[in-house]
Order: C-alpha cells, then sequence, then structure tokens
C-alpha cells in the first residue's frame, strides 16, 4: 500500500479559517502521519480542520472519515488545541485553494517560511504531504508548543471506530486461543506478496534487507528460537502459494481470511476495502505479543510507536544471519527500541 500525497485543505471564512483533510490511501497505514502534520499546521496558523475523505486504491473510491475512525474521539481530543468540523462551509468551497507541499513531520521553521507567507495572502491552502524520508526518529524532547501538539495529534486523536476495534479484537481472542499451547501468545509478522512481487529486496550490505520473502521470515523465526508451535499472523489477506513453505514449518499461520468472522466478510475483505484491511493489520500487529516487520516503511513505524505507547516493545527486525551464529531474539530487537530513538519515546517519557 502507497500513498498518493495526501491533501489537507486549510480555508477562511471572516474571522475563522478552515483546514480540510483528504487522505489518498493506497500501500500503507500513514493516516497519523499525515493527519500529525495537519494539526500542527492548523494549530501555528489558528486554522480549524474540517474532516477529510478518506480516497481508496482504485480511481473514485471514496470513504467518509466516520466509516474508519471515531470522529467524536478525534474532535474532543483536539479541543483547546485545534477546533475541527465536520464540513468545509459552502462560502469557502466557492474558492479556489492555494496547493502547498508538506513533507512529513512539518517543522515550525518550514510552517513560518513556506506556508505562513501564502496563508496570509490565500487563506484557503491545500497541503500536499509528500514523504523525503521514512523518518520517525526523535528529535528530542518536546519542548515546545507544537512538539507537544505532534504528540497529542500521533497518539491521542485518531481511534478506530468501534465496528473495526471489535472485528479486530475478534481476530485477536482467535489467535490466543489457537495459542493455548505457547501460553496464549501470537507473533504477527507484516508480510504481504503483493508488496513483496513489486519491491527490490536486495540485501544492502549490512545485513539487512527492505523486504523479506516468506522463505526467509521462516528460517528467521526458526534461528531466533521459536518453536513450530507458535502461532503466527500474517497481513496477507489472502493465502498465496509462496506461503506455503512458512505454513509448513508453522502450522498456525494465519491470514485474515483465515480469522475475520464470516458474517464480516463481505464488508471487510471485499474489493475496495484495503484501507480497512490495513486498520485491522495496525490493530492486531500494534497488540501482538511480538511483532516481525518484514517489509520496511512507514507501517513499522507506525505500529512500533503505538506498541511502544502501550509497552509492547517486542519488535523482532529480519537480518540476514548465517546457519552457524549463535543468535537470539534480543539480538533483533528494533533500533527503536533498543536506542528508544522513536518519537514515541519523546512523547511518552
Amino acid at each position: 500500500m502507497a500513498v498518493d500525497p495526501r491533501q489537507v485543505v486549510a480555508g477562511f471564512l471572516t474571522i475563522a479559517m478552515f483546514a480540510m483533510l483528504g487522505n489518498m490511501i493506497k500501500r500503507d497505514h500513514f493516516d497519523s502521519v499525515e493527519v500529525t502534520d495537519a494539526v500542527v499546521v492548523a494549530r501555528y496558523l489558528g486554522a480549524t480542520l474540517v474532516l477529510p475523505d478518506i480516497r481508496g486504491s482504485e480511481l473514485g473510491q471514496k470513504r467518509n472519515f466516520e466509516d474508519m475512525y471515531d470522529a467524536d474521539k478525534f474532535t474532543t481530543s483536539l479541543i483547546g488545541v485545534v477546533k475541527v468540523v465536520k464540513e468545509l462551509p459552502s462560502e469557502v468551497t466557492a474558492e479556489n485553494p492555494a496547493v502547498v507541499r508538506v513533507p512529513n513531520r512539518v517543522a515550525k521553521d518550514f510552517i513560518i517560511n513556506n506556508i505562513e507567507p501564502i496563508f496570509q495572502t490565500k487563506s484557503y491552502l491545500r497541503l500536499a504531504s509528500f514523504f523525503p524520508s521514512i523518518d520517525l526518529k526523535a528529535r528530542g524532547k518536546p519542548n515546545t508548543d507544537l512538539d507537544s501538539t505532534a504528540c497529542l495529534a500521533m497518539f491521542g486523536s485518531l481511534e478506530m471506530k468501534q465496528e473495526i476495534l471489535e472485528v479486530s479484537d475478534t481476530m485477536i481472542e482467535r489467535l490466543k486461543i489457537l495459542s493455548r499451547n505457547s501460553g496464549s501468545q501470537f507473533i504477527a509478522v507484516d508480510l504481504r506478496v503483493d508488496v513483496l512481487e513489486k519491491k527490490g529486496c536486495k540485501e544492502k550490505g549490512n545485513g539487512k534487507k527492505p523486504c523479506y520473502a516468506p522463505v526467509e521470515i521462516r528460517d528467521f523465526l526458526k534461528k531466533v528460537g521459536f518453536n513450530s508451535d507458535r502461532t503466527i499472523y500474517l497481513t496477507q489477506t489472502w493465502w498465496h502459494e509462496s506461503l506455503n513453505p512458512l505454513k509448513e514449518t508453522f502450522p498456525k499461520t494465519y491470514t485474515k481470511d483465515d480469522l475475520i468472522p464470516a458474517e464480516k466478510k463481505a464488508r471487510f475483505l471485499q474489493s475496495g476495502g484495503a484501507e480497512i484491511q490495513r486498520a485491522l493489520d495496525f490493530q492486531i500487529c500494534s497488540k501482538s505479543d511480538v511483532f516481525v516487520p518484514a517489509i520496511a516503511g512507514l507501517f513499522y513505524g507506525n505500529v512500533a510507536g503505538k506498541r511502544i505507547a502501550s509497552g509492547r516493545t517486542q519488535i523482532l527486525v529480519p537480518s540476514q544471519v548465517p546457519t552457524s551464529s549463535p543468535i537470539a531474539s534480543s539480538d533483533f530487537i528494533s533500533t527503536y527500541v533498543s536506542k528508544k530513538n522513536h518519537l514515541a519515546y519523546s512523547c511518552f517519557c
């Protein structure tokens, strides 16, 4: 899943300023990162956020913000920080917005130099997020109003709607039942065949790669000491034959199709439901006993942040390891955790 630049619209009506978030999710779960940028910009400018539409992976697909998230939670969590309204006023929609590109984790200096001057002359803005780098590392402890705003936006404002939480909780409970012989603990692996087929999973020279195939994940899990009775959740939606070697070694390996309640399959697994499927993945990966990101990217960083915030720090990052080398799972703890350099640590100090 990759994201087309998400749109954040800011507008002005007499003495009130309006901003609108429009999300275009395609291949990853970037919501918290881009919403955070929108809230930070709105806070600095004194703008009012308007709930976004969430655009799907296919042209014309669109969901309301409320289809994915708890809109009341989002609105109330930002009371006193940023005003949030549901719709852009009709007086503003007739205008054409000025478009401004905004890097992820936008800094105050960027807002001052690149956004504020435009906003002063054209108070109806469309901010298009882009990702010059995948950077979720801490920049030190929050010591400004905008730092605190970013922490609140990323970790305290977005919550999935109740239906998604209930389905993910049901799937987690099934995984725990299937894991009775291993203390009801399960491993979540972010491994999607469609992404692996598009990425060039070549070693960088430091023993690490941007992604790992099912066979490599199988070998990694064996080497760090997980036995064949461990239960594994894959973020893959439907079974794929390339996953067979993994299941041969770890028979209790499951996809969403294996775990989701039958009456929910049409709603959650239908074509065009990639955003909801990724929301389920995010919830399950955030709450698993162990998380293994077979694919590097912002999904990994976002899950790591959620896990750190809730004290679930068992995040094992795969690496190419010679068979003869004695290794322990602790050798592969994510540097987000071992070096405490994820921005979550600066928000929860």
